[in-house]
């Protein structure tokens, strides 16, 4: 992820600079040692990030061209990226923006689609992930290691004490504690089997008696939960989701390189140009 938000950020620059009227000689940044022109700060991008750069603008050109991406299944992936990577995400989206990740999960989102274009799926294997998915959850958790503390906690509640400042004060949990125990929102296969169970089974604002699991006890209270839409309203990400499953990782890169080659690609600066050659020795 960290190279490819560099290169998609880095690659605003460059455009930006290619783009400016006025000659490359411009000074943008002056020091009693010596100015840096325009050109110099373009060449040394260029030099660093230029291939990767020329090669992720060329694929986005050309795979938007056939398939096309939405903003909601950009924020599906962007949440999928939150929960894999957690603070690290945060800190890339300070150090280079949320729009170059965004331009990075659409260029994926683009690679995959054109990897997925032939993968085929059935109605019934449609219909068989609806009756099995589950609208996620958002919950509240208090964690600790004992049943007896768990009781104790329990009854705390029951006698109107606040949820979140117990928390606080009892979690284990460290990710959670400090946010009143809120979990976020969390979908099937996402939490070990005992606290899903228990969650699910619960309505919202209902709070669950102590459950265990490996990591202790949980006290779990829902806060909201999902509508399970119509299948038909689920039918596209349905099967979106079901040729990312049937995806073969290798794939990806060579039915791109495909679509590169049948777009006749000519790079004029003699610095990148072989950027696609060697791309198909990779």
């Amino acid at each position: 992820m960290k190279k490819w938000v560099i290169a998609l950020s880095t690659a605003a620059s460059l455009l930006a600079l290619s783009a400016c009227n006025g000659g490359d000689s411009e000074v943008i940044v002056e020091t009693k040692a010596g100015d840096i022109t325009k050109e110099e700060f373009y060449n040394a991008m260029k030099e660093r990030f230029g291939k990767d750069i020329i090669r992720d603008l060329v694929h986005e050109k050309i795979l938007s061209k056939e398939f096309k991406v939405t903003d909601k299944e950009i924020e599906k992936e962007i949440e999928n990226l939150k929960k894999m990577y957690g603070p690290q995400y945060e800190i890339a989206v300070q150090q280079n923006g949320e729009k170059a990740i965004r331009d990075m999960v659409k260029l994926d989102l683009l690679r995959q689609k054109a990897a997925m274009k032939d993968i085929k799926v059935t109605e019934e294997e449609m219909k068989k992930y609806y009756d099995e998915y589950k609208p996620k959850v958002k919950a509240s958790h208090i964690l600790v290691d004992d049943e007896k503390t768990a009781n104790e906690i329990k009854a705390k509640l029951d006698k109107g004490e606040d949820f979140a400042k117990l928390a606080k004060e009892y979690s284990k949990d460290p990710g959670s504690a400090e946010n009143g125990g809120d979990l976020g929102w969390f979908g099937s296969g996402e939490m070990v089997k005992e606290f899903e169970d228990a969650a699910y089974a619960l309505k919202v604002g209902e709070i669950s008696k102590p459950v265990k699991s490996e990591y202790g006890y949980h006290i779990i209270k829902v806060t909201d939960k999902e509508e399970k839409k119509s299948f038909e309203e689920m039918k596209e990400e349905i099967e979106f989701e079901l040729k990312k499953s049937k995806l073969d990782p290798t794939k990806v890169q060579s039915e791109v390189e495909k679509l590169v080659e049948k777009a006749n690609v000519k790079v004029n600066d003699e610095q990148l140009k072989d950027v696609f050659e060697s791309e198909e020795k990779k």
